[in-house]
């Protein structure tokens, strides 16, 4: 990159404003419960991301002054967002704590490139990115669980960052906001979609508990065990393009060794996590667990409400030792992926929350070897838009995922790039070179 490129990359932050509801959403202070599936222990951290706009002649207005109008209108009925979680001293569950005249902060910054320049950071510059996004502490992350950035460019384009708390919303829940939100940036008179908070009648545990799955399985209870703890090893992120034909020659191979037929995630998660467990030379005897997230909005009895949008999610498990997984044909793995799908139902998730009821105060976790996955494609980010057009760029920063501190996040390409998707992926760093070694046998050859 060209120095002088490089001094225009500064990110300039020029003020910091706290936005209000437009009208007071209550009159007196209270405190709302959070739901099970909501303070699941993996959850107790701020994820951090990034849209990209690019200018559009036929909206000469200023994002920063539409948006933060807009977000005033909005936090009327999504006033959670300017809400403190704190932990209930009885049982260290988080709870929701909502104050009068209180707001979101929106951090306003500038940088005096263009977008296009920066390829509309479709390439990952670590460095960069970091600065359009705001990283809140622990601490900050409970008192203010949201915040947000909006950094202008030189083209009259614009990044909108986001850090959410995990205990108020999932990426779907999030979506349902921001699409809520750029309704009324783009003119609607009220959202669409009315928001749901019912937290606890909804997703709350039975009485009597009752425990159908087992869990015990894959899940241990260690209190003293803290999923994010930092090993001390250096992770590097990377962003890895995956083409349709090598896909498709993926899953024509594992069909021709299996007679069966595997999604994308399916396969593609399989190999992932063959590469990086066999990049990290983990010993054999030690088990590792692939997780992903299911959404179960349309699996409880009755289903959610539409408009529901805390934590809809319920983690899935795939574990086998590090032998197992290296050695035995991809097709069984991914058919292992495709199985524990079927496990999404009703009773699996009353069970897990009524899991997570009996043992919380424990501590729940699936270990330290977790690889977790992520599917982006299909969250609702690219129909945000604010009156620019949707995003040309969605971009996570955060590694704290499911228990994993090295994640996988399948992508969208950004506009414009219609061949396959990407794939974000979180490697420490002396494994770095075997697992991109291990990708390009996607190019090459696709082992069975």
């Amino acid at each position: 990159m060209q120095p002088s490129l490089l001094n225009k990359m500064q990110v300039k932050i020029q003020e910091t404003v706290t936005v209000q509801p437009a009208t007071p959403p209550f009159d007196h202070d209270h405190v709302l419960p959070l739901s099970h599936l909501d303070t699941d222990r993996n959850l107790h951290v701020t994820f951090r991301y990034l849209r990209v706009y690019v200018a559009n002649d036929n909206h000469p207005a200023e994002p920063f002054h539409v948006i933060t109008t807009a977000l005033s209108t909005a936090l009327v009925d999504y006033y959670h967002f300017t809400g403190t979680l704190r932990r209930r001293h009885l049982d260290g569950r988080l709870e929701l704590c909502c104050q009068l005249e209180k707001g979101v902060p929106v951090i306003r910054a500038a940088v005096e490139c263009s977008l296009s320049s920066l390829s509309y950071l479709d390439e990952l510059d670590e460095k960069f990115v970091e600065q359009l996004v705001p990283d809140p502490d622990s601490d900050e992350g409970m008192t203010r669980p949201m915040i947000l950035q909006m950094t202008g460019f030189e083209c009259g384009g614009f990044v909108l960052g986001a850090a959410i708390h995990h205990s108020l919303c999932d990426g779907l829940g999030a979506s349902v906001f921001f699409n809520g939100l750029a309704e009324l940036a783009r003119g609607a008179g009220q959202i669409t979609v009315e928001p749901v908070w019912d937290r606890v009648n909804l997703l709350g545990p039975r009485n009597p508990t009752r425990i159908e799955f087992p869990f015990q399985d894959f899940l241990s209870l260690d209190k003293d065990f803290s999923p994010y703890s930092d090993s001390g090893k250096r992770v590097i992120k990377e962003c890895f393009n995956v083409k349709e034909e090598w896909l498709d020659r993926l899953k024509e191979l594992l069909y021709e060794k299996s007679g069966l037929k595997f999604t994308t995630f399916e396969a593609l998660g399989a190999f992932i996590w063959r590469a990086r467990v066999k990049a990290s030379e983990i010993s054999g005897d030690e088990r590792v667990s692939f997780t992903y997230s299911m959404n179960i909005r349309k699996v409880v009895k009755p289903p959610l409400p539409v408009g529901y949008w805390g934590n809809g999610c319920v983690p899935m498990y795939i574990q086998l030792t590090a032998r197992e997984l290296v050695e035995q044909p991809i097709w069984k793995t991914a058919d292992l992926i495709k199985k524990s799908k079927y496990n999404a139902t009703d009773e699996y998730v009353r069970s897990y929350i009524d899991f997570q009821e009996l043992h919380y105060e424990k501590g729940i976790s699936a270990g330290p070897r977790v690889s977790g996955f992520t599917d982006w494609r299909h969250l609702g980010h690219s129909t945000v838009d604010f009156g620019w057009g949707g995003p040309v760029t969605v971009l996570p920063l955060s590694r704290n995922l499911l228990g994993s501190v090295e994640p996988s996040f399948f992508l969208p390409c950004s506009s414009g790039k219609k061949d396959g998707f990407k794939v974000l992926v979180h490697q420490q760093e002396d494994a770095l070179q075997g697992f991109r070694e291990e990708m390009e046998k996607l190019k090459e050859h696709t082992p069975s």
